[in-house]
């Protein structure tokens, strides 16, 4: 987990660090009747969301289901009340990165 702790420190670095270069000012403003064009940076933001989102769901699928084969092989018996919370939490999760992705979606 330490590791997992660097990486994301030093992501967090990198993005401080590219923050002035998003800053600059884009030129002069469209006319009024004109719809205003999407930047670049706008549209970054929507996929970089939806990816942390990813990452964030794969990341929280894969302990539940290391934790219940585990948790199965530890206690057989019980085998069939561990698949079904595991498939009730797993479910949550899918439904949570859904609303997630389309926040990220119509908000990018």
């Amino acid at each position: 987990m330490n590791r997992f702790f660097k990486i994301a420190a030093v992501c967090f670095a990198v993005l401080l660090m590219a923050a002035p270069a998003f800053a600059q000012e884009g030129g002069a403003t469209p006319p009024a009747d004109e719809p205003a064009a999407v930047t670049p940076l706008i549209a970054f933001s929507g996929a970089f969301g939806a990816g942390l989102i990813i990452i964030g769901a794969g990341l929280g699928i894969a302990k539940i289901g290391s934790s219940a084969v585990e948790s199965m092989a530890r206690q057989p018996e019980v085998a069939g009340n561990i698949q079904t919370g595991m498939i009730i939490a797993a479910a949550l999760i899918e439904g949570a990165t859904f609303f997630a992705l389309i926040v990220c979606i119509i908000g990018g």
